[in-house]
């Protein structure tokens, strides 16, 4: 039958009834082609009661009752039975069918109607006719719901995820053959174009934006890495009038002008294999003379590639077409010399082949086509190390080559090597179920592989699929390309890798693959400018570091030596070498010539650098123990490495694997990390790093961990790693800290040694920058009696000319505190000559070091009291701080430290003679001048204040011996002046008379 009707009864649950549904299915040459379902479920997918019935009459085939078609059962009826069931089925149904029957007759019995014109009548039941199209049952209107929903989600609420379930259904769709994989990728791809924020970038003139750009890769990974497209016109079993449809509908889309662009720039002329070995440098890279080129445009071009080739046909057609051996001298375009067929197309064009034939359920072409096509890239390598060697010799003494492809294999937008590794895999695959898709997911339990030798007349018998993979990996890998421009292609180029190496992870490495990357790996060191990991490449080329990290940890364990030299010989990053050589770009048999233009914009450099560092440090880690490797390993990073933060990462890396908390520290590693360490501080020394003291703390913990010496030397040398504040504070006060001399425990004369040469460093330090180092040199040379008179000399030098009285007074401090009044006297007379306080200066901070300058030499006795009084007086022009002075010098005796050899009286100072008479004069002058300035500019809300400020000045005034008179006199001064301030006048008499 055609047609399959039923009914599904859903069982109750704890908060549902038992619900029965009505379910009718067509199907036509095995395929469902129309559901309905009385739940009214809405989605891309059948609802679960379609699925019940169809799952029964697969199962139960003999429990459901097969039919005649409804045409052929009404035929075998009379005119009274055919009345009979017309009327029962009206009253059956009255309420849904009447109006159609009655319409229906009305048609009937009208002659001219159209019911009449045609014979016969439509019978749901009945098979469709054989030359109408059969493709199973798609909801159109959900899917483009569904698609607008998911991108109106923005990557929110795993929308992403769901769109790419949708991309891998479209696969599925295309493996099964199933025409609907091409109408639901139609449906998906109008949803993308018409997604309004599109037209939103295009106004804002941004194309869009990096971060959406990615975004959208995320969504619609296939869309717009333009496989799915590809793949689809690709077909090898289309109809031609399908693929002039598509390419209607890919030209539509491509001419909008919301179409986002490719986002590799990729010329328009780019090389096939057949011509890039003899190809001329003539190459201009203009961008304006670019056409545009949408998203959509491989699939364009792609439409006019067609499977009709006999050569083409034949291998895919068969395992054992080969050349006939007497064929098989001198060159041919389409055999090897083993007579192994090859295929010279365009590499990713070719792969985009073998991706169409894989999508298209027809995975051994597939295989076939991509062993022709390595066959190829072999030949190709074979020919580009011929060529190298006859230019060898000029390339080295150039040291730099202008040949490069600009079209890199990896990151490219078809993903070639992630094809051809993919089929060749899957043909390996351990598993029942060979799983076609690229899992965002990360499966849990990485692929078993096994070997599968590979099928053709005439191949050496242990090459295996496998190894096939293997070595089309790292080939592609190890390409030298350019770097091509913008972020997202930049970016794209670093995440293909970074996928290509994650799978290759999942390959063990038995015996054979190991060959095969033994081999390769030769290759690629003597590949010359065709290969990254070659002997010279061009300033632009994409760095090897990430490939050669996986490289390394790979052949370690099998190949020390070749791990090292490829590592090695990857960590070179000449894109930021200063000087660019341009290179002779005349010279025929280049790929692609692109003459070094000024610094590039490499977006992802930052990325790149890092990678860089992670294959330095693999490099350290896997030397540790080994001096001759470390030393190798050094010298490539100091060559290399140009970023301070890097190599102090890489320093770090090495002193934690150096120091385990569980064994003894390894030294030959320590040392590397101490020289990184110590490379870093002459690196950063006269540049501004917000991390630079973090730095000089880890190296002197780095210094101590290797030992004395170490410390001696740092100290030694200071002045080339170290600023003299940071060589002082931080460098020899660590050294000196009771913590160092325990982790060391060190003897006497180790001890001596350090302190000494913490002592000259701390004297060197003092000289060079007085300011900021003399307090700690002091501090560092307590214990020894000339290196202190040294340092205290150097202090009273600089004092005159190169420091503050902050610094000074700071200093003072400390030699009073260490038991030295007399010079702490001396260094605090010397501050208050560099000290000016302002008459409404009284909340400065320095007011506290006067106070206390003047207790000092109030303590030492009359004469250094004598002494520093002009110097206040001559500093300060506060009222109130004066006065203060002034009061604490009046409250005791003068000379209570007690200084040997002298003797005290022990009276109290008068006012009225020096050298106390100068500083009250002083004090009622800055009272009068004070009091006269603060009268300018006083509004009534300070009044109060003044008036408090007055009698202050009242009770210094009453010192003197006159003092009443004066302040008398004072007083009507102002009255007199300051007439017209009639309300403030009014207090003043209120409180002064």
């Amino acid at each position: 039958g055609f047609h399959l009707s039923g009914t599904v009864t859903e069982p109750a649950t704890a908060t549902e009834p038992e619900m029965t549904y009505k379910v009718a299915i067509s199907f036509d040459r095995c395929k469902i082609t129309s559901v309905t379902c009385g739940c009214g479920n809405k989605d891309i997918f059948y609802c679960a009661h379609v699925v019940a019935l169809s799952l029964y009459r697969i199962r139960k085939p003999d429990q459901v009752k097969l039919r005649l078609p409804i045409s052929e059962t009404l035929f075998q009826m009379n005119r009274d039975q055919l009345q009979k069931f017309v009327q029962y089925l009206i009253t059956a149904h009255h309420t849904e069918v009447l109006p159609t029957a009655q319409k229906l007759a009305d048609e009937i019995l009208s002659s001219n109607s159209e019911i009449n014109q045609v014979h016969g009548a439509p019978d749901p039941t009945a098979g469709a006719s054989i030359d109408d199209e059969n493709c199973w049952h798609l909801d159109e209107e959900q899917v483009r719901e569904q698609v607008k929903l998911f991108l109106s989600q923005g990557g929110y609420y795993g929308s992403g995820k769901q769109l790419n379930s949708m991309f891998a259904k479209v696969r599925e769709m295309l493996r099964m053959r199933d025409s609907n994989g091409a109408r639901m990728l139609t449906l998906i791809t109008e949803q993308f174009m018409a997604d309004p924020r599109l037209s939103l970038w295009r106004q804002q003139g941004t194309g869009i934006t990096e971060k959406c750009r990615q975004l959208w890769d995320e969504l619609g990974k296939d869309v717009y890495k333009r496989q799915l497209w590809v793949c689809v016109v690709l077909n090898p079993h289309c109809k031609l009038e399908e693929k002039s449809c598509w390419l209607r509908q890919l030209r539509k889309w491509g001419e909008m002008d919301v179409c986002p662009l490719e986002d590799g720039n990729y010329g328009n002329e780019l090389p096939n294999i057949t011509n890039a070995l003899t190809q001329s440098s003539g190459h201009s890279q203009d961008s304006l003379a670019r056409p545009r080129r949408t998203v959509f445009t491989r699939a364009i071009e792609g439409c006019d590639l067609h499977w009709q080739d006999s050569h083409l046909q034949r291998i895919i057609s068969s395992d054992f077409y080969v050349s006939p051996s007497y064929q098989r001298e001198g060159e041919s375009l389409l055999f090897n010399s083993q007579g192994q067929p090859l295929w010279l197309e365009h590499v990713p064009t070719a792969c985009a082949r073998v991706d169409a034939l894989r999508s298209h359920g027809y995975p051994r072409e597939a295989l076939r086509l991509t062993v022709a096509i390595i066959n190829t890239l072999r030949l190709q390598q074979q020919r580009q190390l011929e060529i190298y060697k006859h230019q060898k010799k000029e390339l080295l003494q150039r040291g730099a080559t202008t040949i490069t492809n600009l079209e890199g294999w990896v990151g490219h937008p078809l993903n070639p090597i992630g094809c051809l590794f993919l089929t060749l895999t899957e043909a390996c695959r351990l598993e029942e179920e060979n799983c076609l898709e690229i899992s965002d997911a990360g499966d849990s339990k990485p692929p078993v592989y096994q070997h599968v030798p590979v099928v053709t007349g005439s191949q050496d018998g242990d090459e295996s699929y496998l190894s096939l993979a293997l070595e089309v990996a790292l080939m592609g890998m190890g390409q030298q390309r350019v770097m091509p421009e913008g972020l997202y292609a930049q970016d794209k180029v670093c995440r293909n890798e970074e996928q290509i190496i994650a799978r290759l992870q999942d390959l063990e490495l038995d015996p054979v693959l190991v060959q095969t990357l033994r081999k390769q790996c030769i290759l690629l060191l003597e590949g010359g400018p065709f290969s990254g990991l070659g002997e010279v490449i061009h300033r632009e080329s994409v760095p090897m570091h990430t490939f050669a990290k996986y490289l390394f940890s790979a052949l370690l364990p099998h190949d020390a030596d070749l791990a090292y030299k490829l590592a090695l010989r990857a960590m070179r990053l000449p894109v930021l070498e200063t000087t660019a050589p341009s290179g002779d770009v005349t010279h025929p048999h280049h790929l692609v010539s692109v003459v070094p233009s000024r610094y590039p914009r490499w977006f992802t450099l930052g990325h790149l650098e890092s990678q860089q560092c992670e294959l330095a440090s693999t490099m350290l880690t896997a030397a540790k123990g080994d001096m001759l490797r470390l030393r190798t390993v050094l010298e490539a990073i100091q060559k290399n490495i140009h970023s301070s933060s890097l190599i102090f990462k890489l320093a770090q890396d090495a002193f934690k694997i150096a120091t385990p908390a569980d064994s003894n520290s390894d030294t030959t590693l320590l040392n590397v990390a101490l020289e990184l360490g110590l490379q870093v501080m002459r690196m950063t020394l006269s540049t501004l790093n917000w991390r630079r003291r973090e730095m000089v703390r880890w190296l002197v913990t780095c210094a101590t961990e290797v030992g004395v010496r170490a410390l001696v030397s740092i100290l030694q040398s200071w002045y080339s790693l170290f600023t003299p504040t940071e060589a002082t504070s931080i460098v020899a006060a660590t050294v000196m800290s009771h913590n160092t001399i325990l982790r060391l425990s060190l003897d006497y004369p180790q001890r001596e040694e350090l302190a000494s040469c913490a002592r000259t460093l701390a004297l060197q330090c003092a000289m060079k920058d007085p300011q900021n180092c003399a307090l700690s040199a002091l501090t560092l040379c307590e214990k020894d009696h000339i290196a202190f008179e040294t340092a205290y000399q150097i202090v009273i030098d600089a004092a005159s000319t190169g420091m503050t009285y902050t610094q000074l007074f700071t200093i003072a401090r400390y030699m009073e505190h260490r038991g030295y009044p007399l010079r702490a006297f001396k260094l605090a007379s010397l501050a208050m000559t560099h000290l000016n306080l302002a008459y409404n200066q009284d909340t400065h901070p320095a007011i506290n070091d006067v106070l206390w300058a003047c207790a000092l030499s109030h303590s030492l006795g009359k004469n250094e009291l004598a002494a520093i009084i002009p110097l206040v007086v001559k500093s300060v022009h506060c009222a109130t701080v004066l006065s203060d002075i002034l009061r604490r010098c009046t409250m005791t005796a003068p000379g209570l430290a007690g200084i040997p050899g002298r003797r005290n009286s022990g009276k109290l100072m008068s006012t009225d003679k020096a050298p106390l008479r100068q500083l009250l004069d002083a004090t009622i002058s800055a009272y009068i001048n004070t009091t006269h300035s603060r009268l300018t500019h006083i509004s009534p809300r300070h009044y109060g204040e003044f008036i408090e400020f007055l009698s202050k000045a009242r009770e210094t005034f009453l010192l003197a011996q006159d003092g009443h008179i004066q302040f008398a006199q004072f007083i009507d001064n102002l009255k007199q002046i300051y007439k017209g301030k009639k309300k403030l006048m009014l207090l003043v008499r209120e409180r002064f008379g």
